[in-house]
């Protein structure tokens, strides 16, 4: 086996989850420039493959780089209120009806420049960087116009050159209908499938393309003409879908081969079915779930009986998931939708990297990118089940090690 002398570093005596499972045994991790390039076993070393390395570590836990393939961290302002009129017993629907919710963020994002937008998202990307997040997917949907939506995904494109973390964006055009568009939602869809996903492609400002199928949002049929424009341009496919209510978004999602449907609280078994066949990842938000108080539970059973890949983000948002730590998400996974812990770290990693199109992340594997996190714990399970902050060691992200602690 040869190896350039060059950024090679190594690891030793860590228990390893290489994305889907725990490896039985202490492993030695070799790192070349920006790929793993090599996994043995406590004892199978050719120690002749250390020199010029640079020993990085010993034991602990290594996991893949966390990806956090559902968030709205471009935003401006804040829904705390919206948060006490829910303890109140008012309904996210209602608060939405009444010009909340997603409204109310719209206005505050619009009035903001590129640069305000910056240093607001800035410090809820440095949480998820702190938590192991090596790659963040960002939506926009918070600007409803063309102009304003596009400054969001320039925003989010922009935080991906700031700081050391792969920012894949979504254009989420069809998030909520703006005020000026009141009882034209049609037209309003014909402004994001002529104007926005055109716009975006061309300037190459997104990678996918996501619609809120729901009642309070938009019709299936009218999320099925924006997947038909996304796909005419080019575009990976997402779903925000069953948040609420049974739409049938997900099925939708499937049938045009969308990489995930999210959310997915009321999904039957007819949808799940069509997740499977179209290899549809299912992305789970207990975030959501519980700063809404929500009671009804992703069909994790079918899920699981189908073996749709469920994939866990953080969903974070102003106004029902304003949560920045995936060890969280992880540990409210476990709790509030019964998954085990290999099971959440499984949809941080390599899940996660297919919901967004993105197979080669999520592994340690040989030959994969070198998007790695040293955890200072015993075992992975420990991630779910403690809500601790600081037990991050190590954090490298295309084989350079960016935070050290």
């Amino acid at each position: 086996m040869s190896l350039s002398p060059q950024s090679r570093r190594l690891w030793r005596d860590v228990t390893l989850f290489d994305g889907l499972h725990v490896l039985p045994v202490p492993m030695t991790v070799l790192v070349a420039g920006a790929q793993v390039a090599g996994l043995w076993p406590r004892g199978e070393f050719d120690e002749r493959l250390a020199a010029g390395a640079v020993e990085s570590g010993r034991g602990g836990v290594m996991t893949p780089g966390l990806i956090d393939c559902h968030t709205h961290l471009v935003y401006a302002g804040n829904r705390a209120d919206e948060f006490e009129q829910r303890l109140e017993g008012a309904s996210y629907a209602e608060i939405a009806k009444a010009g909340g919710g997603i409204l109310s963020t719209v206005r505050a994002t619009r009035a903001a420049s590129e640069e305000q937008l910056i240093a607001a998202s800035l410090p809820r990307l440095d949480a998820l960087l702190a938590d192991g997040v090596t790659t963040v997917e960002i939506k926009s949907g918070y600007g409803l116009t063309l102009a304003d939506e596009l400054k969001m995904l320039r925003v989010a494109r922009q935080l991906g050159e700031l700081r050391p973390v792969r920012v894949m964006t979504t254009l989420l055009g069809a998030h909520a209908l703006p005020p000026e568009y009141a009882g034209r939602a049609d037209d309003y869809i014909r402004l994001v499938c002529e104007e926005m996903i055109p716009a975006a492609a061309a300037a190459g400002l997104a990678d996918a393309v996501d619609v809120f199928c729901e009642g309070i949002a938009f019709s299936p049929a009218q999320c099925e003409l924006v997947f038909q424009a996304a796909q005419r341009h080019g575009l990976a496919l997402k779903a925000h879908a069953e948040q609420l209510s049974n739409l049938g978004g997900s099925a939708l999602a499937a049938r045009y081969g969308a990489l995930s449907a999210d959310h997915i609280e009321y999904l039957d078994e007819a949808g799940v079915q069509a997740m499977a066949a179209a290899g549809t990842v299912a992305v789970l938000l207990p975030g959501a779930f519980h700063c809404l108080r929500e009671t009804q539970l992703p069909p994790i059973d079918l899920l699981r009986q189908y073996g749709v890949p469920m994939a866990l983000a953080s969903d974070a948002n102003p106004g029902t998931s304003p949560i920045c730590m995936p060890s969280l998400l992880a540990n409210l996974a476990c709790t509030l939708f019964r998954l085990t812990p290999r099971e959440a770290l499984a949809g941080m990693t390599a899940h996660a990297a297919n919901a967004l199109g993105l197979p080669g992340l999520g592994r340690i594997v040989v030959g994969a990118s070198a998007d790695l996190c040293l955890w200072d714990i015993q075992h992975p399970a420990e991630l779910a089940y403690a809500v601790q902050a600081g037990r991050l060691r190590q954090r490298i992200f295309n084989g350079a090690v960016s935070h050290e602690r």
